[in-house]
């Protein structure tokens, strides 16, 4: 019998820094798609993110875009969308990121249902409402659902524990401001400080990506947070050449590796 993946919180509480794989669903048809899923979590991925593909995705990068757009030429997207998240869900602890304009138009209880009974650990709504936020939270209780929160950077003090309010399972620092697949210089600096204005206005775990665009740059990073999230790198190659988007996950994975057992994080 399979053993079953660890949890979300027990990923995100190990000593090291954890890799989370980021893929569109729907990008493939359903055999090579969890063919691929296989050999990602085989190349150390933690946990894995699965994109809901949807038609405006404002603040993500043109590989991404395009691999929505891909996706969504397929058609049934929320259907294959629940069952890549039911297949990644058996291998590893597996969240949903999505926009809300889905979860408005079939119904936040719904959705969260939907991804519950399909093994989601959790959904990410990156653009969740401030209007909305109460609803979302409830009905993702409800169901079972940790819902992670997305934070600006440029969030003040004051703002910060309205932003947290509800959140579970994580809150997220872009390690960017600019959308994924960003390739330029990270601001290190700015991210730590940020991360630690995180840590002070709450106890979850603090997970980050965009903008991660080499293992050089997670390792950099690696020390700040909980999770590192590779998305574009990996979209990227999965849309080109599928063989070598597990070789790039290793890659990230070994990056995050700390050299002795007595490393500890920030």
């Amino acid at each position: 019998m399979p053993i079953p993946p660890a949890s979300l919180q027990a990923v995100l509480r190990q000593p090291r820094c954890a890799l989370g794989v980021f893929l569109p669903a729907g990008l493939h048809p359903t055999t090579a798609e969890r063919r691929h899923i296989d050999a990602l979590a085989e190349a150390d991925a933690d946990l894995f993110e699965i994109g809901l593909p949807h038609h405006s995705p404002f603040l993500d990068g043109p590989v991404i875009q395009s691999a929505y757009r891909r996706a969504l030429q397929s058609g049934n997207v929320f259907d294959r969308t629940v069952r890549a998240v039911e297949y990644a869900a058996s291998l590893r602890p597996t969240v949903v990121m999505t926009y809300w304009e889905p979860i408005s138009r079939r119904g936040p209880e719904h959705v969260a249902r939907q991804f519950a009974d399909a093994g989601a650990a959790g959904v990410m709504v990156v653009d969740l409402p401030a209007h909305m936020a109460a609803r979302w939270h409830d009905a993702a209780r409800g169901a079972g659902l940790r819902t992670p929160r997305l934070v600006s950077r440029h969030t003040p003090d004051s703002g910060l524990p309205n932003a947290v309010s509800g959140a579970s399972g994580w809150l997220y620092a872009p390690a960017s401001t600019a959308p994924t697949g960003y390739q330029g210089p990270l601001d290190i600096q700015a991210l730590a400080g940020f991360t630690q204005r995180l840590r002070a206005a709450s106890a979850l775990p603090v997970v980050s990506g965009v903008g991660i665009s080499t293992p050089a740059l997670a390792a950099r990073v690696a020390p700040l947070v909980d999770a590192v999230v590779i998305g574009t790198p990996v979209v990227r190659a999965l849309a080109t050449d599928p063989g070598q988007a597990p070789v790039l996950a290793a890659s990230f994975a070994q990056a995050l590796r700390p050299t002795t057992l007595t490393e500890t994080r920030a």
